[in-house]
């Protein structure tokens, strides 16, 4: 799994905010809209209070509005009616509009901050080592990009700006309220304290919940994940139960981490209710007294409960909001934990571009290990001359693919080094160095598109006169044909409407149509029956000639054309073999023999 970093709520925020900081714009423009929602809600009440004081009693309008009104309006209880009802109406409207407008700037800049989270979150993705990916595994990032990203659009939009609203509304509502009553006010005020309490007594709880129900999930993710993926094992073995028994395993757990986390924000929600609710009955209380006692007008009263309701409404939206900000932060930080996750195979600041390869290798003493307890290669030496045909040879699991795996930059040596035209691979850019390279792999890996897209994959621009050129090459153009789109024929899911010569056809294309001076073929043939075998041998007789080559096979009949053969056996380099005689038996070649070639030898 990713690096377990935790994070000050202060540092989630500024990071996420600075993530958003394109679109700053549209976040002052959203923020202004929410500030209207401040003087909407102190004008909301107003007209109950003109109806009870200024039309059913005889109490003149209150200041502002005298100066603005009509006389005609003013001057008798009729048009202060009037009065009334139209402010009802044309507050609705205005409040109507300001909602409509941020609600479509809220979508809009929302999806594309999350959309640009993402991207990001993909990109360093991909760029990470397949040391990363080989622990980490898909599942888990897939969780990632898509569920936790989305955290910065709630974070920065639905959360920030509407706290920071319902703050300066707290502090308008609590300046009107003074303006009327001041005991009433200082007595609404006392819960405010006691609200901050109960938040922050709750918030590290609902951080510590929120993360294990988003690990939970991801976790269940992934076994769906890993069941539909292998869902061809899954039905051979006849384990469906089995893996329904799996998920729902995990589901039952994610279940019950969502009812803690529920209840913590229940009982977060209840004390919050419980203590503006007390609060409430105060003033209540104090407010029907100063009535009594001539200090204050019903109308005013009811002015202030409102306003009241209106205060402890924000009041109660800020402690929910930090409780749904704890959950959403607990997936900012899932998100920054992917962000974090260095680049275990760097490019150098200053590396050096390359065009075209001669192809010439060599590896001096190279060991590498996944681990420092899992040691792969060890002590790995030799040198390859440019356009050499190489196969290499050995049991399973004896590191032959990790071997080629280091000519990519798929990982990087523990020690050692590998040169290309004599330059460590470390000091190419890593772009250029890949782009040497031609893969065939033993599985191989198609896309869900056309069949001429997955040749294309290959080099971005193709014609298809390029693509055809290359499926002829590879002995691919008639299985093409004869499907009834032909090259516009869609394969599948990993392609698996076409059978295994196939695919393997389709990728020799690939490789044709790439045309790099570097070619490595890892177990090409070991899925295909013989009579497959042997057309797609001659395909890769000519995608080799011309061409530095590393050809790894089980079947030695497959290394025949080889020029050289290394054997590999346990992460070491055991012997070097020559082509064979006229009389078939193969040469083992020393050091000396073959020009350029270094080999240490084992017992």
């Amino acid at each position: 799994m990713a690096t377990k970093r935790t994070h000050s709520d202060l540092a989630l925020y500024r990071r996420l905010l600075r993530l958003a900081r394109p679109y700053w714009g549209h976040l002052v423009a959203l923020f202004s809209l929410s500030l209207l929602a401040s003087p909407l809600a102190l004008l909301t009440p107003l007209p109950v209070k003109i109806v009870v004081d200024s039309v059913l009693g005889s109490h003149p309008l209150p200041g502002f509005l005298d100066a603005l009104a009509p006389s005609t309006l003013a001057g008798s209880s009729s048009g202060r009616l009037i009065l009334a009802v139209s402010l009802v109406a044309i507050i609705a409207l205005i409040g109507q509009l300001r909602d409509f407008s941020a609600t479509l700037l809220r979508t809009y800049t929302g999806q594309e901050v999350v959309l640009a989270f993402r991207s990001q979150l993909f990109s360093h993705a991909q760029r990470l080592s397949m040391a990363y990916h080989d622990r980490q595994g898909p599942s888990d990032l897939l969780y990632r990009i898509q569920w936790d990203a989305p955290s910065i659009q709630y974070i920065a939009i639905d959360g920030v700006i509407p706290f920071v609203s319902a703050l300066l509304t707290v502090v308008t509502m609590l300046y009107v309220t003074i303006l009327i009553d001041w005991q009433l006010a200082v007595v609404a005020l006392v819960v405010a304290p006691l609200l901050a309490v109960i938040t922050q007594v709750y918030r590290s709880h609902l951080r510590n919940v929120s993360r294990e129900v988003h690990s939970l999930q991801s976790a269940a993710h992934s076994v769906l994940h890993e069941a539909l993926g292998a869902v061809r094992v899954v039905k051979a073995f006849g384990q469906e139960t089995r893996e329904s028994d799996r998920f729902a395993l995990r589901t039952d757990e994610t279940m019950k981490a969502q009812i803690r986390l529920a209840k913590a924000e229940g009982g977060l929600g209840l004390l919050g209710s419980m203590t503006t609710a007390l609060g409430t009955a105060l003033v209540l209380f104090i407010g029907a007294r100063h009535v009594q006692s001539g200090e204050l007008t019903l109308g005013s009263l009811l002015l202030v409960m409102s306003y009241l309701a209106q205060l402890y409404g924000p009041m109660r939206a800020i402690g929910g909001r930090m409780a749904s900000m704890q959950r959403h932060l607990a997936s900012a930080e899932r998100a920054f934990a992917l962000l974090d996750e260095s680049h275990e195979v760097e490019e150098r600041p200053n590396a050096i571009p390359i065009g075209r390869a001669t192809g010439a290798i060599a590896l001096s003493n190279v060991s590498f290990g996944y681990s420092l307890e899992r040691g792969v290669l060890r002590d790995v030496s030799f040198d390859v001359p440019a356009g050499t045909r190489v196969g290499i040879a050995g049991a399973t699991g004896a590191g032959k693919t990790t071997l080629v795996s280091l000519l990519t930059r798929f990982y990087d040596p523990t020690h050692g080094a590998i040169t290309l035209d004599g330059v460590d691979l470390r000091d190419y850019r890593l772009a250029d160095l890949r782009n040497q390279f031609a893969l065939v792999l033993q599985d191989t890996v198609l896309f869900s598109t056309s069949i001429a897209e997955n040749i294309a994959y290959a080099r971005a621009g193709a014609t298809r006169e390029e693509v055809i050129e290359a499926a002829k090459a590879a002995s691919a153009h008639e299985f093409i044909t004869n499907l009834p789109e032909g090259y516009d024929s869609v394969v599948g899911v990993r392609g698996m409407t076409l059978s295994g010569g196939e695919r393997q056809r389709i990728s020799l294309a690939r490789a044709f149509l790439k045309d790099a001076p570097i070619l490595v073929l890892d177990e090409p043939t070991s899925s295909v029956d013989v009579k497959t075998e042997e057309s797609i041998m001659e395909a890769m007789g000519r995608l080799m000639h011309g061409r530095t080559s590393f050809m790894i096979a089980h079947r030695l009949s497959t290394l025949a054309n080889c020029d050289i053969r290394l054997e590999v056996d346990n992460g070491s380099l055991v012997r070097v073999t020559g082509p064979a005689d006229p009389a078939g038996a193969p040469l083992i070649f020393s050091a000396d023999v073959i020009e350029g070639l270094e080999v240490h030898e084992h017992p």
